[in-house]
């Protein structure tokens, strides 16, 4: 007898579907005025300007912010030297470190809320936020409070002393993280803080400047005065700030080294990058296609070391942009605290009509473009993940930096050639390699004038490791030791 074979009642599915799966919003409450955080206490700006800050996904208001002018940074930087010359900078290393680690444990314990108010008002996929940004955040306290009172030995056979009090200026790409890999080694180091948050993502520092309170870190050591250009700018001027570290675009970079040229302040500056992601034909090509994806669509692109040119070697190159496409066609855009999002809502309106003027420079100089079937939505700031190929070296999008989610594809046929292209760029923050031979590696970052080389992988951060560039995308160095030294200064 002829053995009948069971038919499915139902056709086997074809397709995925991800349901909805939204963070709560209610883990976070938002005040409806924010005033500047001064001396330890929030006090109203003496300029009496606020503005809105608003959601990037939905264009929601979410707050009211101070503007400083001025004035109030006057009364910052008054209330940092005030704790830095009556407590502070006197205090015990080890005393100072149990403050760093009370901070770490609170970012931590905070860690819900920051993550979902970091998404909220920056636009990025909770999934970033809550298993990148927050974590690395309180991984940087950690850090650094386990040097504040070993210093001796960070830099042995050098007496070291703070340098004071030091104004930060952040971006919008990183809010929470850029907090914290300056204001960690600061303090460690026994110096005051006076930050300047980015005028689009003010919010995660405003909840920071609650968790000194929670700490009981001291009045005056930790100041955060939220604004625009202007208030950065008089930090900047500022005679009684003995140290800038500023992270940001290039052109604002070059404008404050001009300002503070000829004078005693210090200044460490990371700029932008133009990073070349660079795949050889013996990599694990799966395993490099999602280095690229995670090279220069984490965030949106908002990455100043994003692997914005792939250089690929001609005989993978259809191979991998045919992987490379067939995955852009998988991710998820949407909802910044929907758990499945892959790529969130560009940072703000006038980034948005940034990227969409260099990627219609691209068609019109004659590169290809593709990008996957993505519904936007109607409200907010979205742009689809992009690819460029057939790019010459001239093309803008090549050259410049973009910090959306647009990747532009080359090709190379030997490692010099790779070398060459990949150098061939007024920035050098970072780079990637792909190749499973070692040595290979070894004489391509030897040979990368990037002050990061990543192989087999990218966008990978460590406390323990410094990062920084060369060329237009800066100098100085944050993370490891190497970031405690910019807020020290040395006897002889």
């Amino acid at each position: 007898m002829a053995v009948e074979k069971h038919k499915p009642s139902t056709p086997a599915l074809t397709e995925w579907e991800y349901a909805p799966a939204p963070e709560a919003r209610e883990i976070v409450t938002l005040e409806k005025r924010y005033g500047l955080f001064v001396g330890g206490k929030f006090v109203a700006p003496k300029s009496k300007e606020w503005q809105t800050t608003i959601s990037p996904a939905t264009e929601e208001k979410l707050a009211e912010v101070a503007y400083a002018g001025e004035a109030d940074v006057t009364g910052a930087v008054v209330a940092a030297r005030s704790a830095f010359e009556n407590g502070w900078s006197g205090l015990a290393p080890a005393e100072r470190a149990k403050y760093l680690f009370r901070i770490a444990r609170l970012i931590q314990e905070r860690a819900r809320e920051l993550a979902v108010l970091e998404s909220l008002d920056g636009g990025k996929p909770i999934r970033e936020s809550r298993d990148v940004d927050v974590p690395l955040a309180a991984a940087h306290f950690f850090y650094y409070a386990g040097w504040a009172d070993k210093l001796e030995y960070a830099f042995p056979n050098r007496r070291s002393r703070p340098l004071g009090v030091a104004g930060q200026i952040i971006p919008w790409n990183f809010p929470l993280l850029m907090l914290a890999w300056k204001i960690a080694p600061a303090l460690a180091a026994g110096n005051t803080v006076v930050l300047k948050p980015a005028e689009t993502t003010p919010l995660t520092a405003l909840l920071f400047a609650d968790i000194c309170r929670q700490a009981e870190l001291p009045p005056g050591v930790v100041n955060i005065v939220t604004g625009d250009g202007r208030a950065g700018a008089a930090l900047v001027k500022h005679p009684d700030v003995d140290k800038i570290a500023f992270t940001g675009s290039t052109g604002v970079g070059k404008a404050i080294q001009r300002e503070l040229a000829g004078t005693d302040t210090r200044l460490t500056l990371e700029l932008g990058g133009k990073a070349a992601n660079i795949v050889f034909d013996d990599c694990a090509l799966d395993q490099a296609v999602e280095g690229i994806v995670n090279g220069i669509y984490f965030n949106q692109g908002h990455v100043c070391c994003a692997g914005s040119r792939l250089l690929v070697q001609e005989s993978i190159y259809e191979q991998t942009v045919a992987k490379l496409k067939r995955r852009l066609e998988t991710l998820r855009l949407g909802d910044p605290l929907d758990k499945n999002t892959d790529i969130g809502a560009i940072n703000s309106k006038l980034q948005l009509d940034r990227i969409t003027e260099l990627v219609q420079s691209g068609k019109d100089e004659g590169a290809e473009i593709f990008q996957p079937a993505c519904r936007l939505p109607e409200k907010g700031y979205w742009f689809a993940p992009t690819v460029f190929t057939n790019v010459a070296q001239s093309y803008r999008i090549a050259q410049e930096e973009i910090f959306g989610p647009v990747l532009s594809v080359l090709t190379f046929r030997t490692p010099e050639e790779a070398i060459e292209k990949a150098n061939n760029t007024a920035y050098g923050l970072s780079a990637g390699v792909w190749t499973e031979k070692g040595s290979r590696i070894l004489w391509m970052a030897e040979r990368l004038r990037a002050g990061v080389v990543w192989a087999n992988t990218f966008n990978r951060f460590d406390p323990a490791s410094p990062f920084g560039g060369y060329k237009e995308s800066g100098f100085g160095r944050e993370g490891g030791r190497h970031g405690l030294e910019p807020y020290l200064r040395f006897d002889a």
